[in-house]
Protein backbone atom coordinates (compact mmCIF):
# COMPACT_ATOMS: atom_id res chain seq x y z
CA UNK A 1 0.00 0.00 0.00
CA UNK A 2 1.42 3.18 -1.08
CA UNK A 3 2.10 6.02 1.74
CA UNK A 4 2.85 9.19 2.01
CA UNK A 5 4.63 11.07 5.02
CA UNK A 6 5.47 14.48 5.97
CA UNK A 7 8.92 14.80 6.78
CA UNK A 8 9.94 17.28 9.23
CA UNK A 9 14.20 18.44 9.61
CA UNK A 10 16.29 21.41 10.10
CA UNK A 11 19.38 22.18 8.62
CA UNK A 12 22.42 24.45 8.02
CA UNK A 13 22.20 26.08 5.16
CA UNK A 14 26.05 26.93 5.22
CA UNK A 15 27.48 24.37 2.81
CA UNK A 16 24.55 23.74 0.78
CA UNK A 17 23.78 25.40 -2.60
CA UNK A 18 20.50 26.00 -1.33
CA UNK A 19 17.48 23.44 -0.63
CA UNK A 20 16.38 22.31 -4.35
CA UNK A 21 19.12 20.01 -6.33
CA UNK A 22 21.71 21.90 -8.67
CA UNK A 23 23.06 20.47 -11.20
CA UNK A 24 27.10 21.17 -9.98
CA UNK A 25 26.58 21.57 -6.22
CA UNK A 26 25.27 19.85 -2.64
CA UNK A 27 21.89 20.70 -2.01
CA UNK A 28 19.43 19.29 1.17
CA UNK A 29 16.80 17.44 -1.17
CA UNK A 30 19.66 15.75 -2.95
CA UNK A 31 21.36 14.94 0.64
CA UNK A 32 17.47 13.80 1.63
CA UNK A 33 16.73 11.83 -1.56
CA UNK A 34 19.95 9.73 -1.43
CA UNK A 35 19.74 8.78 2.13
CA UNK A 36 16.10 8.18 2.03
CA UNK A 37 16.88 5.53 -1.17
CA UNK A 38 19.23 3.28 0.98
CA UNK A 39 16.75 3.41 3.76
CA UNK A 40 13.98 2.28 1.40
CA UNK A 41 16.00 0.13 -0.59
CA UNK A 42 14.14 2.30 -3.62
CA UNK A 43 14.46 5.84 -5.58
CA UNK A 44 12.74 8.29 -3.39
CA UNK A 45 11.39 11.57 -4.92
CA UNK A 46 11.58 14.23 -2.27
CA UNK A 47 9.25 17.73 -2.79
CA UNK A 48 10.05 20.82 -0.01
CA UNK A 49 7.92 23.34 1.54
CA UNK A 50 10.16 25.62 -0.32
CA UNK A 51 13.17 26.18 -1.92
CA UNK A 52 15.51 28.32 0.24
CA UNK A 53 18.43 29.58 -1.37
CA UNK A 54 22.15 29.35 -0.73
CA UNK A 55 23.60 29.74 2.38
CA UNK A 56 19.83 29.78 3.94
CA UNK A 57 19.02 27.89 7.11
CA UNK A 58 16.08 26.22 8.28
CA UNK A 59 15.16 25.48 12.12
CA UNK A 60 11.71 23.94 10.39
CA UNK A 61 11.73 22.68 7.36
CA UNK A 62 8.57 19.97 5.67
CA UNK A 63 8.84 18.07 2.59
CA UNK A 64 7.06 15.21 1.48
CA UNK A 65 8.04 11.62 0.04
CA UNK A 66 5.90 8.49 -0.95
CA UNK A 67 7.42 4.57 0.23
CA UNK A 68 5.58 1.12 -0.16
CA UNK A 69 6.80 0.09 3.52
CA UNK A 70 5.20 0.71 6.49
CA UNK A 71 7.81 2.65 8.23
CA UNK A 72 8.04 2.15 12.18
CA UNK A 73 8.50 5.87 13.06
CA UNK A 74 11.11 5.81 15.61
CA UNK A 75 13.33 3.57 14.36
CA UNK A 76 13.41 5.11 10.86
CA UNK A 77 14.43 8.70 12.24
CA UNK A 78 16.81 7.04 13.92
CA UNK A 79 18.42 5.26 10.93
CA UNK A 80 17.85 8.03 8.99
CA UNK A 81 19.72 10.62 11.17
CA UNK A 82 22.45 8.08 10.97
CA UNK A 83 22.87 8.80 7.28
CA UNK A 84 22.63 12.21 7.10
CA UNK A 85 25.76 14.70 7.29
CA UNK A 86 25.72 16.62 10.39
CA UNK A 87 24.22 20.12 8.86
CA UNK A 88 20.55 18.00 8.69
CA UNK A 89 18.60 16.53 11.00
CA UNK A 90 15.23 14.98 11.20
CA UNK A 91 13.00 16.17 13.87
CA UNK A 92 9.93 13.95 12.98
CA UNK A 93 7.67 12.14 10.92
CA UNK A 94 3.85 12.15 9.95
CA UNK A 95 1.50 9.94 7.64
CA UNK A 96 -0.53 12.58 5.56
CA UNK A 97 -3.15 11.65 2.54
CA UNK A 98 -1.73 10.98 -0.21
CA UNK A 99 -3.10 14.09 -1.96
CA UNK A 100 -1.29 16.08 0.74
CA UNK A 101 1.13 18.37 -0.61
CA UNK A 102 4.38 19.58 1.64
CA UNK A 103 4.39 23.16 -0.59
CA UNK A 104 1.31 23.55 -2.30
CA UNK A 105 -1.08 22.70 1.05
CA UNK A 106 0.60 25.08 3.21
CA UNK A 107 -1.05 28.04 4.72
CA UNK A 108 1.67 30.18 5.90
CA UNK A 109 5.44 30.33 6.60
CA UNK A 110 7.50 32.44 8.76
CA UNK A 111 11.26 33.44 8.54
CA UNK A 112 13.61 35.20 10.78
CA UNK A 113 16.27 37.18 9.67
CA UNK A 114 19.00 37.43 12.73
CA UNK A 115 20.96 40.77 13.01
CA UNK A 116 24.33 40.54 15.95
CA UNK A 117 25.44 44.33 16.10
CA UNK A 118 28.84 42.82 16.94
CA UNK A 119 31.47 40.62 15.76
CA UNK A 120 30.54 37.14 17.28
CA UNK A 121 32.43 34.09 16.08
CA UNK A 122 29.82 32.07 17.31
CA UNK A 123 27.37 33.72 15.44
CA UNK A 124 29.29 34.37 12.20
CA UNK A 125 27.52 31.29 9.99
CA UNK A 126 24.16 32.50 11.47
CA UNK A 127 23.72 36.18 11.69
CA UNK A 128 24.46 39.10 9.38
CA UNK A 129 27.06 41.47 11.30
CA UNK A 130 25.55 44.65 11.42
CA UNK A 131 27.68 47.40 13.42
CA UNK A 132 25.33 50.56 12.99
CA UNK A 133 23.24 51.50 15.54
CA UNK A 134 19.72 49.94 15.56
CA UNK A 135 16.48 51.81 16.10
CA UNK A 136 13.90 49.06 15.70
CA UNK A 137 11.00 51.50 16.74
CA UNK A 138 11.43 53.36 13.16
CA UNK A 139 12.18 50.04 11.14
CA UNK A 140 8.64 48.81 12.81
CA UNK A 141 7.12 51.67 11.64
CA UNK A 142 8.31 51.08 8.25
CA UNK A 143 7.23 47.48 8.38
CA UNK A 144 3.91 47.89 8.95
CA UNK A 145 3.17 49.32 4.98
CA UNK A 146 4.38 45.36 4.22
CA UNK A 147 1.19 44.21 6.02
CA UNK A 148 -1.97 42.94 3.88
CA UNK A 149 -2.32 41.65 0.55
CA UNK A 150 -0.05 43.41 -2.09
CA UNK A 151 2.39 42.96 -5.63
CA UNK A 152 6.00 42.87 -3.92
CA UNK A 153 7.63 42.51 -7.17
CA UNK A 154 10.04 45.54 -5.98
CA UNK A 155 11.36 42.81 -3.32
CA UNK A 156 11.47 39.82 -5.74
CA UNK A 157 14.22 38.87 -8.28
CA UNK A 158 13.40 39.37 -11.88
CA UNK A 159 12.41 36.81 -14.12
CA UNK A 160 11.44 34.21 -11.91
CA UNK A 161 8.71 31.38 -13.08
CA UNK A 162 6.04 32.50 -10.56
CA UNK A 163 2.40 33.01 -11.85
CA UNK A 164 1.84 35.61 -9.63
CA UNK A 165 4.04 38.72 -7.57
CA UNK A 166 0.89 38.69 -5.05
CA UNK A 167 1.57 37.72 -1.15
CA UNK A 168 -0.27 38.02 1.62
CA UNK A 169 1.92 39.75 4.35
CA UNK A 170 0.48 38.53 7.92
CA UNK A 171 3.28 39.78 10.64
CA UNK A 172 6.63 41.70 9.90
CA UNK A 173 8.35 43.01 13.22
CA UNK A 174 11.30 43.80 14.93
CA UNK A 175 12.09 42.76 18.11
CA UNK A 176 15.27 42.55 20.54
CA UNK A 177 16.37 38.98 21.80
CA UNK A 178 19.37 39.14 24.18
CA UNK A 179 22.35 40.70 22.00
CA UNK A 180 21.03 39.73 18.62
CA UNK A 181 17.96 41.77 16.26
CA UNK A 182 15.45 39.21 14.80
CA UNK A 183 12.97 40.88 12.28
CA UNK A 184 10.24 37.89 11.90
CA UNK A 185 7.67 37.97 8.79
CA UNK A 186 4.89 35.37 8.36
CA UNK A 187 3.05 35.50 4.82
CA UNK A 188 1.06 32.89 2.81
CA UNK A 189 3.92 32.78 0.57
CA UNK A 190 7.07 34.52 -0.49
CA UNK A 191 9.34 35.28 -3.66
CA UNK A 192 12.49 34.38 -4.25
CA UNK A 193 14.77 36.58 -2.58
CA UNK A 194 11.82 38.79 -1.31
CA UNK A 195 12.63 38.36 2.62
CA UNK A 196 16.76 39.24 2.17
CA UNK A 197 15.29 42.50 -0.01
CA UNK A 198 13.10 43.40 2.55
CA UNK A 199 15.71 43.26 5.21
CA UNK A 200 17.86 45.47 3.24
CA UNK A 201 15.31 47.99 2.36
CA UNK A 202 14.41 48.38 6.30
CA UNK A 203 18.11 48.53 7.37
CA UNK A 204 18.46 51.72 4.44
CA UNK A 205 15.40 53.28 6.69
CA UNK A 206 17.38 52.41 10.06
CA UNK A 207 20.20 54.82 8.38
CA UNK A 208 18.36 57.42 6.86
CA UNK A 209 18.86 57.07 3.35
CA UNK A 210 14.82 56.94 2.94
CA UNK A 211 11.93 57.29 5.07
CA UNK A 212 9.56 54.98 6.82
CA UNK A 213 6.62 57.05 5.04
CA UNK A 214 8.34 55.94 1.22
CA UNK A 215 7.81 52.28 1.57
CA UNK A 216 4.15 52.14 0.14
CA UNK A 217 5.19 54.61 -2.59
CA UNK A 218 7.95 51.92 -3.68
CA UNK A 219 5.87 48.98 -3.47
CA UNK A 220 3.83 50.41 -5.63
CA UNK A 221 6.53 51.42 -8.05
CA UNK A 222 6.84 46.85 -8.32
CA UNK A 223 10.73 48.42 -9.19
CA UNK A 224 13.57 45.90 -7.79
CA UNK A 225 16.24 48.49 -8.59
CA UNK A 226 13.82 51.06 -6.39
CA UNK A 227 14.36 48.71 -2.99
CA UNK A 228 17.13 48.31 -0.85
CA UNK A 229 20.26 45.40 -1.04
CA UNK A 230 19.66 41.98 0.03
CA UNK A 231 21.13 41.23 3.01
CA UNK A 232 23.58 38.26 3.13
CA UNK A 233 21.64 35.09 3.10
CA UNK A 234 23.59 33.44 6.00
CA UNK A 235 20.69 35.62 8.85
CA UNK A 236 17.85 34.21 7.25
CA UNK A 237 16.16 30.97 9.20
CA UNK A 238 13.11 29.48 8.05
CA UNK A 239 11.20 28.78 11.21
CA UNK A 240 7.52 27.83 10.84
CA UNK A 241 4.91 26.30 8.34
CA UNK A 242 1.20 25.89 8.92
CA UNK A 243 -1.30 23.23 7.07
CA UNK A 244 -5.31 22.52 7.10
CA UNK A 245 -5.65 19.67 9.83
CA UNK A 246 -7.57 17.90 7.07
CA UNK A 247 -4.57 16.66 5.10
CA UNK A 248 -3.16 14.41 8.47
CA UNK A 249 -3.90 11.04 8.96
Amino acid sequence: MRRRYFIYLSFKGTDFHGWQIQPNGSSVQEELENALGVLLQEKVAVSGAGRTDAGVHAKFMIAHFEADKNIVIDKFIYNLNNFLCSSISIISLREVKLDFHARFDALNRTYHYIISPQKNPFEFDLAHQYKQQINIDLMNSAAKSLLGKKDFSCFSKSKTQTYTNDCEVLKAEWTKRGDLFVFEIKANRFLRNMVRAIVGTLLEVNEGKRSAESIPELIESKNRSNAGVSVPAKGLFLVDIEYPLTGFI
